[in-house]
């Protein structure tokens, strides 16, 4: 499958939104109305307009089937350096297992390195072993034990 990879437009953000919602845990935490929540609207010309953000999607024959959000963040830890967090990572379910994902980590990393980026972090829910299953094949090491707290 030749997949085109490129920063999501506005036009986008229905299909990415779908996709969220894809799995079991989206499905509980997104809103599929149309109109289209003003919330996500607004979040996507944060990380859009936001240098420090990207929102990069997988396209297929013109259609939106993967997506991942990174934020580069400047820390004081490791001698100032600078980190990537990725996140929301979505491949469409039915496009999965066919080297989307792999290919938006994999383009992410790239991008990281040729920024001078020291280090590369995600979560995933710990309820998709599938997931982390995934993440390890790319190298990411479970180093750390995350956590969250809901406002």
């Amino acid at each position: 499958m030749k997949s085109v990879l490129r920063t999501a437009l506005l036009s986008d953000l229905p299909a990415l939104v779908e996709m969220l919602a894809d799995d079991p845990l989206g499905r509980t935490r997104e809103d599929l109305k149309r109109p289209l929540n003003a919330r996500y609207l607004a979040a996507f010309e944060a990380i859009t307009t936001d240098p420090n953000n990207d929102l990069v999607i997988a396209e297929v024959d013109r259609k939106v089937v993967a997506m991942l959000q990174t934020t580069d963040i400047p820390y004081l830890t490791h001698t100032g350096a600078w980190r990537r967090l990725i996140e929301g990572v979505r491949v469409r379910s039915d496009c999965r297992g066919q080297g989307l994902g792999r290919a938006l980590i994999n383009h992410s990393v790239n991008v990281a390195r040729q920024k001078g980026i020291s280090i590369v972090q995600l979560t995933t829910d710990k309820s998709r072993p599938e997931a982390i299953l995934f993440y390890e094949s790319l190298g990411f090491v479970a180093s750390h034990e995350g956590f969250k707290m809901r406002l």
